[in-house]
């Protein structure tokens, strides 16, 4: 078995066990010391083979993300051919899908942690704060809004996703949830149209 630090069968073993046992219990009260007793190893190792707890957590966040299929694919149909409404709204069902509230709770306490005490999770910061909004700014971009319209647009949208993801979790209410998302969809798919139709040619 490969076992050097950064790779390996038994890192990925033992990233396993802790994606599992963070997504049950969290990381508020998360020591090396209880985290390896629990899932049979000890600091020592888990410093070995990932370096420091943040870069633990942050790479067990992402396992845990695996685990989480309809989370995972939940942009796979923004570039598709259905109007921009609807695949927003097939965005927001794979995201807000229930199976994924568990993630959900454990992305938001990373979130917490990562927001009240600076340099412990900033690369984990930069890819959410990113990915998602750089995503469907291309995407809107190659449907033809213009500049700033895209960016703009981008970013709402990825924030009212953050602030829904929010709401679900607090009050469970999944259809008003989603009608709400709906209602925003439309008045987005709106806006790119008209800011399309402002372009100069």
């Amino acid at each position: 078995m490969a076992d050097g630090p950064g790779g390996g069968t038994e890192r990925e073993r033992l990233l396993g066990l802790v994606a599992g046992y963070v997504l049950e219990h969290g990381i508020a009260d998360l020591t090396l010391r209880k985290l390896g007793a629990a899932i049979g190893t000890n600091n020592r190792m888990l410093l070995y083979y990932f370096g420091t707890k943040e870069r633990l957590i942050s790479d067990a966040l992402l396992a845990a993300s695996h685990r989480f299929p309809t989370f995972g694919a939940a942009m796979a149909g923004f570039a598709g051919p259905e109007p921009l409404a609807e695949r927003l709204d097939g965005c927001w069902a794979g995201i807000a899908a229930a199976e994924n509230h568990r993630f959900h709770r454990l992305f938001f306490e990373v979130y917490g942690v990562a927001l009240h005490q600076p340099g412990r999770f900033d690369g984990f910061l930069e890819r959410v704060g990113r990915d998602w909004t750089n995503t469907v700014t291309a995407q809107l971009r190659a449907e033809g809004v213009p500049e700033p319209a895209a960016a703009l647009i981008g970013r709402e949208i990825v924030a009212l996703w953050r602030g829904l993801q929010f709401d679900l979790l607090s009050t469970g209410d999944a259809a008003e949830v989603a009608a709400t998302h709906s209602a925003a969809a439309v008045a987005f798919a709106e806006r790119c149209e008209r800011a399309r139709e402002l372009s100069p040619r």
